[in-house]
């Protein structure tokens, strides 16, 4: 089951649409966003865009947090998360959080198969003896690169899909 994973959209709904597209296109079972939606009307695009299951945390930038609870209350595909997710896919345990401080330290303790987080709009991933850490860049394109991870659980590979 190939899983998407998104972040810091930070209200660029022209840059999630387009990369909603490719989500699509590509045949994604379920999709993980790792906060910084800012406006809610982000997650409403993303919740109207995407039809399976989606899971996400907050990040530092989402600032009504009842009204992305409500719009999330709207859409029974979509789980919001706060401080961290912990989820499962294909046997293995995922952990998302928003911040790499704590992603990093997550994935050395060996707690989980894979950790996801963003927040510093770049794409990296880092292996700790099993566990994968990863982020998958950004949405917004602050640094010129739009950007979503992809992940195939049961190979437990991850690869950055670079947006045009």
């Amino acid at each position: 089951m190939p899983i998407a994973i998104l972040s810091d959209c930070h209200d660029r709904l022209d840059h999630l649409k387009r990369v909603l597209d490719e989500v699509r296109a590509r045949g994604a079972a379920r999709l993980f966003f790792l906060g910084d939606f800012c406006a809610p009307f982000a997650l409403k695009e993303l919740a109207e865009g995407f039809g399976g299951p989606i899971d996400a945390v907050f990040g530092n930038n989402d600032g009504d947090r009842f009204l992305l609870c409500s719009i999330a209350a709207r859409h029974a595909h979509v789980t919001l998360h706060d401080p961290l997710a912990e989820l499962e896919a294909d046997g293995r345990k995922i952990l998302l959080t928003h911040y790499p401080e704590i992603g990093r330290r997550l994935a050395k303790s060996g707690e989980a198969d894979a950790v996801f987080s963003g927040h510093d709009h770049q794409r990296y991933q880092h292996r700790f003896g099993g566990a994968l850490w990863a982020n998958p860049g950004e949405i917004m394109g602050r640094f010129g690169v739009v950007s979503f991870g992809w992940y195939d659980p049961v190979a437990h590979a991850f690869e950055h899909v670079l947006v045009d």
